[in-house]
């Protein structure tokens, strides 16, 4: 339950930071470059988790990762990076640039600027974004099995390994509450 939430937190706090980044610098790019940018973000999105799985575990095998908790978490920020892209890119859309440009001029600095006009308008996709990485890295399998090295589980994969021998009573009810606390934040 640990790595479980821990790996889910971590990677979608980072991942949640990286895109909302990155969808300000697509945002702010020529129309040309912003379409195969967006372009190549869809590529995990639509790419299935198993491709994506056994090509980080080749990728951190190539460069001679020692696979444990820090390749999961890195394999999860990867695959959640896209989907808080996706989320934080309608509100920058609906985001007025001139408002940003008059706390410019009115004396603030580039960091304030953001912090106090453009980050309140992108703060439901940016919160948005977070809680769908976090759920979906909460409840990641595939990825995760091939990305964990040995001693290092989640609910997901010990789950998994359990069903050979029989799932403990124990187990169901962890599942049960994980679910239930998955389907309240999907909610909120």
């Amino acid at each position: 339950l640990y790595n479980t939430l821990a790996i889910a937190f971590l990677s979608a706090l980072i991942a949640t930071l990286i895109g909302t980044c990155a969808a300000i610098g697509i945002t702010a790019m020529k129309a040309k470059w912003r379409t195969v940018i967006m372009g190549v973000t869809n590529i995990p999105v639509l790419n299935s988790d198993i491709v994506t799985g056994i090509s980080l575990m080749l990728l951190f095998i190539a460069c001679r990762f020692t696979l444990g908790f820090s390749t999961i978490l890195i394999a999860h920020i990867t695959f959640n990076i896209p989907y808080a892209i996706l989320s934080v890119m309608p509100k920058l859309k609906q985001t007025n640039k001139r408002t940003y440009e008059a706390a410019r001029d009115l004396g603030a600095g580039p960091f304030q600027a953001f912090m106090r006009v453009v980050f309140p308008d992108i703060h439901p996709g940016v919160l948005s974004g977070f809680l769908m990485t976090f759920t979906m890295s909460l409840d990641d399998f595939i990825i995760t099995h091939f990305t964990k090295g040995p001693g290092v589980d989640t609910l997901s994969t010990k789950i998994y390994s359990e069903v050979r021998k029989g799932i403990r009573p124990e187990m169901y009810a962890l599942s049960t509450l994980l679910f239930l606390s998955v389907m309240v934040i999907m909610i909120l």
